[in-house]
């Protein structure tokens, strides 16, 4: 006779295994959503902590192209972004907690420049992509992202 706890075991086992194998790679530090950009799907990791907002996309030498990084701030302000060991060329989304894009600003590998949302519309989000992204897809400041996280 089969043994009932056997079978039990071997379903967890198997259930863990899937888990395991879904699991994001080890390079994304946060979970990833898919997000909207009018009839565009982009898959973005979030960087929620502080510490992931910190490490963005630091020493990243590739990026699938309708991937990029969302940087969830705790509250609306003015936020700056640079380029800090990010070998990777970038256009960056300065959003607001509504959804509408404030302003987008290309930035150059590896500089300290400083690339900052508009100081009168006070932002909740940046979304970097791959450099001309939105300009390629003709995406432009006062359209809006879908499907961002809710503030905490």
């Amino acid at each position: 006779m089969k043994n009932p706890l056997s079978s039990l075991r071997l379903s967890f086992v198997l259930l863990a295994g899937a888990a395991i194998s879904h699991a994001p790679a080890q390079a994304q530090p946060g979970r990833s959503l898919q997000l909207s950009a009018g009839m565009h799907l982009i898959q973005a990791e979030v960087a929620a902590t502080e510490a992931q907002r910190e490490q963005g996309l630091m020493n990243r030498e590739k990026m699938p192209a309708n991937a990029g990084m969302l940087f969830v701030f705790g509250a609306p302000a003015t936020q700056c972004m640079w380029m800090k060991n990010t070998p990777l060329p970038l256009s960056v989304a300065f959003i607001d907690a509504g959804g509408k894009i404030v302003n987008i600003e290309d930035m150059r590998p590896h500089t300290l420049d400083s690339h900052c949302s508009s100081k009168t519309i006070p932002v909740r989000y940046a979304l970097e992509m791959h450099l001309g992204w939105f300009t390629q897809r003709n995406i432009k400041p006062g359209m809006s992202i879908g499907n961002l996280p809710a503030p905490r």
